[in-house]
């Protein structure tokens, strides 16, 4: 996250109240405004755990 309270935060590690005050108040218009809106929806929808770990393998191996 680059700025506010969470600033330095992996958008993936923001709590789930914080994201739903973004969705309330309307997410920026930008890339960074549809990256949180994509992390509010898998949060909502419980899917944390199918990026749990991501970018720390060899894009090579799965």
């Amino acid at each position: 996250m680059p700025f506010g309270k969470y600033r330095g935060q992996k958008l993936i590690n923001l709590p789930e109240p914080y994201l739903v005050w973004f969705h309330r108040q309307g997410f920026p218009d930008s890339k960074l405004g549809r990256q949180l809106a994509l992390m509010y929806e898998i949060k909502l929808n419980g899917l944390e755990g199918m990026l749990q770990g991501a970018g720390s393998q060899d894009p090579g191996h799965y």
